[in-house]
C-alpha cells in the first residue's frame, strides 16, 4: 500500500558529499514523519535524522553540522544531504516514514536500504 524507494548511495572519498533520496508512493493520506537510519556491519540500526511535515528536524550528534535532512511534502520525498563524509559514516542507510493511508490506517514503513561507502 505504501512503498519507499531509495536512491543515491554509492562510494565516495572522505570529505566528499553524497545525497540520498527517498520517495514514498501508494495510498497516502499524509506523512507526518520521515527519517533516515543507518546500520553498519555488526552494529544496531541508529537514527541519523528525522523531519516532520512542518519542517522540524532532529539529528544524531555524530552528523550534526555535516548532514542536512529535507523533504518535499508535495512529492512525499525526503532527502539526506551528506557533506564532509567520514569513513565511520559507512553503513546501509534506510529511509523510514510514518504515514496515514487514504483508508486512515497508520503505518510505519521502511525502505530497502542503500549502501554508502566512504573510503579512499
Amino acid at each position: 500500500q505504501v512503498q519507499l524507494v531509495e536512491s543515491g548511495g554509492g562510494l565516495v572519498q572522505p570529505g566528499g558529499s553524497l545525497r540520498l533520496s527517498c520517495a514514498a508512493s501508494g495510498s497516502i493520506f499524509s506523512i507526518n514523519f520521515m527519517g533516515w537510519y543507518r546500520q553498519a556491519p555488526g552494529k544496531d540500526r541508529e537514527l541519523v535524522a528525522t523531519i516532520t511535515s512542518g519542517g522540524s528536524t532532529n539529528y544524531a550528534d555524530s552528523v550534526k553540522g555535516r548532514f542536512t535532512i529535507s523533504r518535499d511534502n508535495a512529492k512525499n520525498t525526503v532527502y539526506l544531504q551528506m557533506n564532509s563524509l567520514k569513513p565511520e559514516d559507512t553503513a546501509v542507510y534506510y529511509c523510514n516514514a510514518k504515514a496515514v493511508t487514504t483508508y486512515y490506517r497508520y503505518l510505519e514503513v521502511w525502505g530497502q536500504g542503500t549502501l554508502v561507502t566512504v573510503s579512499s
